[in-house]
């Protein structure tokens, strides 16, 4: 067997020096594109390029890495979003690194992110060199926030406030059932959804409204719109 080369040495040494990275879009040319941009910088390399978050869990899955950047971009919906994608990484890979990608995105939901377990956010609007810096950062566990001004950081951290007290307030179950119902399910279809009983429903919605102090579903899901818990649009 040959011995290698100097250069092909080296070659190998920066190859195994790459930092895998994970890209999950759903729209199709910019998640080309930023595949394009990642591949274009030698220290890092696209493991996978993903448009959905359940098929990107299963991708996951398979990837045999141990140091990994997954980029989860918030435009992501339904019932596997953005969010839950990140929770999901985290619970079961909590070694992995997890940045949220967004364009223009609200407060509210980058504090969700940063609460669901993203190591920070970063801008598509930001230039490219910024945004390849902040993939560097994020893997040394540093809190990166790359494009918000500072005014709406001060508004992330309000939503990471709110949603810490929203999380200490009510139990695992009790805001899956919040979740759901901001869909405007009947509490016969929440049961379905949660494969529940429909009465078992009713009385966690029951001492939801008593731990949050309302007498409705809609004020419940106003205050959990506000923690950033739901999603419901803009709340009042």
């Amino acid at each position: 067997m040959s011995k290698k080369t100097p250069a092909q040495e080296a070659g190998s040494q920066a190859t195994k020096r790459r930092l895998g990275v994970v890209v999950v879009e759903p729209l199709s040319v910019v998640r080309a594109a930023l595949c394009r941009l990642i591949e274009d910088d030698p220290g890092l390399e696209v493991l996978l390029a993903v448009g959905e978050g359940a098929a990107a869990l299963d991708a996951i899955a398979r990837v045999r890495r141990t140091r990994v950047v997954v980029l989860v971009s918030l435009g992501l919906d339904g019932e596997h979003d953005g969010p839950w994608l990140i929770r999901s990484i985290r619970e079961r890979y909590p070694a992995y690194t997890l940045l949220a990608v967004g364009a223009n995105a609200d407060p509210t939901s980058i504090s969700r992110a940063l609460f669901m377990g993203a190591d920070g956010f970063v801008d598509k609007s930001v230039e490219p060199a910024a945004f390849l810096d902040a993939i560097g950062y994020v893997v040394e566990r540093d809190m990166v926030l790359a494009g918000p001004t500072v005014d709406t950081v001060g508004l992330i951290a309000d939503g990471l406030e709110r949603r810490r007290d929203l999380h200490a307030q009510l139990t695992r179950r009790e805001q899956e059932v919040l979740m759901v119902a901001a869909e405007g399910l009947t509490a016969r279809q929440i049961a379905q959804r949660l494969g529940v009983r429909e009465r078992t429903v009713t009385t966690h919605l029951g001492r939801i409204y008593g731990k949050l102090g309302v007498g409705s579903r809609l004020a419940a899901v106003r205050i959990a719109a506000r923690a950033g818990l739901v999603s419901v649009g803009t709340p009042e």
